[in-house]
């Protein structure tokens, strides 16, 4: 007869525990961490509460450009944006799914950016030059989901 030793239950790695629902204003849905998770590939190492802190900086982050556009919708008669008439995609508002694009974005270009602060060390650094078009791509495909939600146009011109 030959034995195996089994780790305590406590050292069994357990799946995470589902996250909260991040609430949002009423009018735009709240976000799900679990959903920003997965589409934007967030890693586990991530502790939940520096997700939530994530996704509620781009909800901040997002709300700047669409105050005016809630308002409107709101003096429109539409007391959420999934009620707002919008072409479907996948069963679903093309808005919804451009604002929760966005969030997403908005959240990891944010985390990618506060995570490198940890290693300073040279190879560190390296890391954290090579990163920085990674957070400036993330922030400006948040930014465009943001303008055509608004119907804008994603062109600018800058004087150099």
């Amino acid at each position: 007869m030959s034995f195996i030793s089994r780790p305590p239950a406590s050292e069994i790695e357990q799946p995470p525990a589902p996250e909260a629902v991040v609430v949002n204003d009423g009018f735009f849905p709240d976000v799900d961490p679990a959903s920003v998770r997965d589409v934007a590939r967030i890693p586990t190492s991530i502790t939940p509460a520096r997700l939530r802190a994530a996704i509620l900086g781009g909800i901040m982050s997002a709300e700047i450009d669409l105050r005016q556009f809630a308002a409107d919708c709101h003096a429109g008669g539409y007391t959420k944006l999934a009620d707002v008439p919008a072409d479907q995609l996948d069963g679903q508002s093309v808005q919804l799914i451009r604002y929760q694009r966005a969030i997403a974005l908005f959240a990891k270009a944010e985390l990618i950016e506060r995570h490198r602060d940890f290693d300073t060390t040279s190879a560190g650094g390296n890391q954290a030059d090579e990163l920085s078009p990674s957070i400036d791509e993330l922030r400006r495909d948040a930014i465009h989901a943001i303008r055509d939600m608004l119907g804008k146009s994603r062109t600018g011109v800058w004087l150099i």
